[in-house]
């Protein structure tokens, strides 16, 4: 912690300030953090801070980036903490600290175009597929699409901010009707509504604004993809930490398909079929070419791409320039802006620039086809193999940046989630790396500020010892009876986290039959939010799912006293990306799995872990069901990226301990 002179620092006064006046009580591990976070800023050094669940770490951060005299970018990886920002902590927090002076507590909210209802969109049509603007919807989806148009109206009218979250319950599908993306998007200057535009006023609130909440992806685009999205900033904060490095790598991820080229060659048709030759019907019939050279390619990764593949990529890439070339020029005065010509340029410029990426071949690429799912055709993918080099390069070099989670430690130090990002491995805890010999390291400090929950005392890890190891064909008769006995020990009460959703659905079929008497909740029964009211509010409830549940759920109290983990996740072995990435850190000299596999099933494992303490009286159980957890040489890696909770082997034990819980619950 820094030291401190006999006068409180304005961090702490600060801070003391707005917990009193929320109603809390300092934590330690929250005031060293905002102390440390504060100096980070001041020195411009990065910072890793690992802070519990329960530590407080928004308040932590958001206290030191109100102080600091530059402006300051929160990104967050969920909506659900974004929301908690804006919609809690920091009005709380403005309206606490409003009587201390020279303070600059105005703030905004940042996200992609993409998220804002669009007035040309609403007012003027959208365009079909001859590109020709289409007033009135028509279809099942009409009269959702009209609802969502009035609200955009009363949005405007009342002065809101047209945010999808804050729009009638939806589908993906239904909201495209009413908003447009960056290459859409006609520009301030030549819509007829630039004046009213949501994207354009919460930019402009953002210009004014000393603290900017926005999300990883908007960070990674404007940062790493060269798109200016965010103002200028000088620190970074980016909480929710662990997820980053999946988030970018989902931005810069792109998409090819057959079906895209010709959507986008039909659209063009209206602005191009003047010009000498037929682009579009070139491009059109490249798309053929495509559709054919994808039936003849294995779904999977592709180490070597056919002559067959990459002669059609060539022959998409070329078409859609020229297809790009006989769009004729926009006249260029304001408000004239025709919104079907720019939709179609812009489908054809994604097309070009897609291609054009797949057919270079980089190494600094991976190239993979999906498989084909029920009226989806197969399409074709391309992710960076890594992106540290993207982060160090043009996020890390020129801004400070203060990563924070409850998760930053795997495997006992910062080293794995350090060097995934972009900063030089340290040998210990708390040490500041940058040695003199190496011109190019970032001086970066990690601090472990702790958690207000006592994990020995409050909880216990139970690794299934003596069930077989699992199995590729899903889960077998002993791991089905385990789960059965540890649920019924209980009485409900059970999270049930699963690598895969037919794992959790066979979980779940098993409870039903054989303790009828519970309800039992599998993911896809319902929507997620209805499934957790639903097992919030009845005691005798298990919940079992995949992934959304493994990070999203928070259901602190008795509701959830039984974590039930089915197997290790690792990445499965045909994952394109994944599987690059073990390749690629082998042939360097490195240890693929650890470096890959291990670090994710191990950031996976902490956060299903997480579940299940939330506050400072919870008490519960996590049961992992794979034995390797504790007969592998890896486990000892994996069991110390988790919680330090009690841990035991022992079947009979712990239904015991279930037991007790079950009825002191009750």
């Amino acid at each position: 912690m820094p030291e401190t002179d006999t006068v409180t620092s304005p961090v702490r006064e600060v801070l003391a300030t707005a917990v009193e006046a929320l109603g809390g009580q300092q934590r330690d591990g929250q005031v060293q953090m905002a102390d440390e976070v504060a100096e980070a800023m001041s020195e411009g050094r990065h910072l890793l801070v690992q802070a519990g669940t329960g530590t407080g770490k928004s308040l932590g951060y958001l206290v030191p980036a109100m102080l600091h005299d530059k402006r300051v970018v929160v990104a967050t990886a969920t909506l659900a903490l974004q929301h908690q920002l804006v919609e809690r902590d920091l009005p709380r927090l403005v309206e606490a600290v409003k009587g201390v002076k020279g303070l600059d507590t105005s703030y905004a909210v940042l996200k992609g175009r993409s998220n804002y209802a669009c007035l040309h969109r609403i007012r003027a049509g959208v365009p079909d597929d001859q590109g020709t603007l289409v007033d009135v919807p028509t279809g099942s989806m009409a009269e959702k699409v009209l609802e969502l148009r009035a609200w955009a109206e009363e949005e405007t009218e009342a002065g809101g901010t047209g945010e999808r979250d804050n729009a009638p319950r939806h589908t993906d599908r239904e909201w495209r009707q009413v908003a447009v993306n960056h290459r859409e998007c006609l520009g301030a200057s030549k819509c007829p509504f630039g004046a009213e535009c949501f994207a354009e006023l919460a930019r402009e609130k953002a210009q004014r604004s000393h603290l900017i909440v926005t999300n990883h992806s908007l960070l990674a685009i404007d940062a790493i993809e060269d798109v200016p999205m965010i103002p200028d900033y000088d620190t970074v904060v980016i909480d929710e930490a662990h997820e980053l490095t999946a988030r970018v790598t989902q931005a810069a991820t792109d998409e090819l398909g057959a079906n895209d080229i010709e959507r986008a060659a039909r659209r063009a048709i209206r602005w191009t079929e003047s010009s000498a030759g037929d682009p579009a019907g070139d491009l059109e019939d490249a798309a053929g070419q495509l559709a054919e050279a994808i039936e003849a390619t294995t779904a999977g990764r592709i180490d070597n791409v056919s002559t067959q593949l990459a002669d059609a990529l060539v022959l998409v890439r070329d078409a859609a320039r020229a297809c790009l070339s006989a769009f004729p020029r926009e006249s260029g005065g304001e408000g004239e802006g025709d919104a079907g010509r720019t939709q179609a340029k812009g489908m054809i410029q994604e097309v070009f620039v897609n291609a054009e990426r797949m057919a270079a071949g980089s190494q600094a690429d991976v190239l993979w086809l999906g498989e084909a799912r029920d009226r989806f055709p197969a399409r074709l993918h391309v992710a960076p193999l890594q992106v540290w080099g993207p982060m160090r390069d043009k996020l890390l070099t020129d801004k400070t940046v203060i990563f924070t989670s409850a998760t930053l430690m795997l495997g006992g130090d910062f080293s794995a989630v350090a060097t995934s990002l972009g900063l030089k491995p340290t040998e210990r805890e708390g040490s500041i790396v940058a040695p003199a010999d190496d011109e190019t390291a970032l001086p970066w400090k990690g601090l472990d500020v702790g958690s207000p929950f006592d994990y020995g005392q409050q909880s216990i890890l139970y690794v299934a010892r003596h069930l077989p190891q699992p199995g590729r064909d899903g889960l077998g008769q002993a791991q089905l009876d385990e789960i059965c006995d540890l649920v019924d020990a209980l009485d409900g009460r059970t999270l049930g986290l699963f690598s895969s959703r037919r794992a959790a659905e066979t979980a779940a079929e098993a409870v039903r039959a054989k303790l009828p008497h519970l309800t039992t909740l599998a993911q896809g029964d319902a929507q997620l939010p209805e499934l957790a009211k639903q097992f919030v509010e009845d005691p005798h409830t298990c919940l079992f799912g995949t992934l959304s549940l493994w990070q999203g759920l928070d259901v602190p109290g008795n509701t959830c006293q039984l974590v039930i983990i089915d197997r290790i996740p690792f990445p499965r072995p045909d994952d394109p990306l994944m599987s690059a990435r073990a390749k690629a850190a082998d042939a360097s000299g490195g240890n693929g799995f650890m470096e890959v596999s291990a670090t994710h099933a191990a950031l996976l494992l902490a956060q299903g872990a997480g579940r299940l303490i939330r506050t400072t009286t919870d008490r519960g159980i996590v049961a992992v069901l794979d034995p390797r957890l504790e007969t592998a040489r890896y486990g000892r890696f994996l069991k110390a990226s988790l919680p330090p909770m009690w841990s035991t082997t022992d079947p009979a034990l712990v239904r015991q301990a279930l037991k007790r819980l079950g009825e002191t619950a009750s």
